[in-house]
């Protein structure tokens, strides 16, 4: 790190943020495959958090990549830098007080653990957004599956099932509305004060 680089205090604390608002900030880290439902899900609840009067953002990977993340491609590397950043971007809107809703396909266990480390334990929930690919490639509602992309999560490139998510949504089981409700109730009680 350069020596010239200071970090600064700020006078506000998370705590008094936290009241300010009347809730917790934490980060909502929705993983899955492309077409399981992370964006979609994350969006109505946003919307559900909104109409209870919740202060929340979504953090979305494909937005991202438009701007912050713009020259990222998908390598390895250049996916464990796409998630390091938007930790550290996480990280910063849970200590505003926000909810942040993170939808990142995040493939590998490693990601999503440095993800909580850096964010807190404390301050994370990791959602799976279960779907298998053969429901993702019939959905595909990018038409990503009938591309031959390389590097393309759970075909080309591996995508690690989280074995001790917080929160499973079955999208192959479960509609939105049902999605919604369950990720909703595990919010709603993180973000008590």
């Amino acid at each position: 790190m350069d020596n010239n680089i200071t970090w600064h205090n700020n006078k506000v604390s998370y705590k008094e943020r936290c009241e300010l608002l009347g809730q917790k900030g934490i980060a909502v880290w929705f993983t899955g495959l492309s077409g399981s439902g992370k964006s979609t899900i994350a969006v109505e609840v946003e919307k559900k958090l909104y109409e209870l009067g919740k202060y929340s953002y979504i953090l979305d990977g494909d937005n991202i990549r438009h701007g912050i993340n713009a020259g990222l491609g998908f390598s390895k590397e250049d996916r464990t830098e796409n998630i390091r950043r938007i930790t550290e971007i996480a990280k910063l809107f849970a200590d505003a007080g926000a909810v942040t809703l993170v939808s990142f396909i995040t493939p590998f266990k490693e990601m999503r653990d440095k993800a909580r480390e850096k964010v807190g334990a404390d301050r994370f929930i990791e959602v799976y957004v279960k779907a298998d690919y053969e429901t993702c490639a019939k959905r595909d509602p990018k038409g990503l599956y009938k591309q031959n992309i390389q590097n393309f999560t759970g075909k080309s490139s591996p995508y690690e099932v989280p074995e001790d998510a917080e929160v499973v949504l079955d999208t192959e089981k479960y509609n939105v509305e049902e999605c919604v409700q369950q990720i909703l109730e595990v919010i709603l009680k993180k973000i008590e004060l």
